[in-house]
């Protein structure tokens, strides 16, 4: 069954707090055990916040339409789960592999952290905006 707007936006929102919770400790621990010391010359002083809300907004559509969505309608969050992670793993690659081949001293070592992180935190937060916003659906349908 297509899911309703109202669920599609309750997923986008469960979705969001999930990446942004992750994605914060996420940061916090690895900033300065791995980006600060791997990329230190190249990092900004501060982070651009517009640039970082244009990021989790345009992203997070993308997982919904792609992963979250198809999900809901198939019935499956391990639908989201798989689906999600492939975004995750293409989209990350995007980034770090054209940082890769473009810019001089690149460490692989981001790069594989960055796939495996964009792989799992894409998948998880998936995965539970598809279990938040299904149980309410199937409720829904059941009356």
């Amino acid at each position: 069954m297509k899911p309703s707007p109202r669920t599609l936006l309750a997923a986008y929102l469960g979705a969001l707090v999930c990446f942004l919770v992750l994605d914060a400790v996420w940061l916090s621990v690895m900033g300065p055990r791995l980006y600060q010391p791997a990329l230190g010359s190249l990092m900004a002083p501060q982070i651009d916040w517009t640039a970082a809300a244009l990021f989790y907004a345009l992203y997070l559509l993308g997982l919904v339409v792609l992963a979250i969505a198809p999900a809901l309608e198939a019935g499956e969050p391990a639908v989201a789960l798989r689906r999600g992670a492939l975004l995750g793993l293409v989209a990350y690659a995007t980034y770090d592999l054209t940082n890769q081949a473009t810019l001089r001293d690149w460490p692989w070592a981001v790069t594989a952290a960055d796939l495996a992180w964009g792989t799992a935190v894409s998948g998880v937060s998936a995965w539970v905006a598809t279990r938040l916003t299904s149980r309410p659906a199937r409720r829904r349908n059941a009356q």
